[in-house]
Order: structure tokens, then sequence, then C-alpha cells
């Protein structure tokens, strides 16, 4: 898990039992998760667009009750002053979690979970671009842009 990531829980008679849903979702895919739960519309392009949590959710309700489970690990443990990463984290401004320094969070996030002598694997970034020729003017582009009769129309609204 990255350092600037969640865990994200859904608690719900409607939510699949004994499952981890590994799926990507962001802050937004959740607000569109409960806007669709309470039939409400989208309140930006954001959510509009998100990926909603559908995989977390089952169509028939579970009816007994929560059951808690004890925790299996103390949770009043802190780390100790000699634990890795512990000098570089206290001068780390922890107010906001994107001021953490990426590389030097996930490192520290890695090895106290992983063992300080266990190396981090490199990171892995995914960039998505659309290569626009040097020679191509606006008119060229937008031309391809538009549907051709070979296009097929959107099953729901949808802009071209």
């Amino acid at each position: 898990m990255d350092a600037h990531r969640s865990v994200g829980l859904i608690i719900s008679p409607f939510a699949k039992h004994g499952v981890v849903d590994s799926t990507m979702y962001t802050t937004a895919g959740f607000l569109r998760t409960m806007e669709l739960i309470l039939g409400l519309p989208p309140m930006s392009q954001y959510d509009a667009a998100a990926t909603p949590a559908y995989n977390a959710f089952q169509a028939m309700p579970v009816l007994e009750p929560y059951k808690h489970l004890a925790a299996r690990v103390p949770l009043d443990e802190r780390n100790t002053p000699t634990a890795y990463g512990a000098a570089a984290s206290l001068r780390m401004d922890l107010a906001d979690a994107d001021r953490v320094p990426d590389l030097e969070g996930n490192e520290i996030l890695w090895r106290a979970i992983r063992g300080a002598d266990s190396p981090m694997p490199p990171p892995r970034r995914t960039l998505f671009v659309q290569a626009i020729a040097a020679d191509d003017d606006d008119d060229e582009r937008e031309e391809r842009k538009r549907p051709t009769s070979k296009s097929r129309p959107c099953e729901t609204p949808c802009r071209r």
C-alpha cells in the first residue's frame, strides 16, 4: 500500500462478506457510490466519471448481527525511537498526507511492515498519454474528433 493511500471500509448488510476488493477506488468513486445509493445525481464531472464500488456489494442483504472480533495485535503498541525511519518521520510535516516525501514515506512504511533490511521494490507509475503529431494543426485534430457514419452512438448521454 502506498503511503498516500487509505483503506476504505463499506459496512452494510449488502456488502460482500469475507471479500477484499482490490479495485483502485478514489475519493470521488466513494462519493459516487453514496450518490447512487441515495439516488442523487453527480455533483461534478469528477464523481460522474468515477468508478463506483460495485464490486463490494451483493444483491441480497445478510441480516445477521455483526460479531466483534478481538484484535490480534496490540492496539496501543507504538514504534520505538529506534525503529526504521523514526528520526526521518519526526522531521516530516505530517499535517497533510501530500506533504510527506513520496519515496521516503513509502520506504519508511515498507520497512516498518516488512523489516528494516527488506529492500523496497521500485515505484510503479502509470501515465496515459495521447500522442499528437508535431505537424498537426488544430483544425485537423478537431476533424478527427468528429463522429463519422461508422461511429457507434453512445448508449447513455455523452459528449463527442
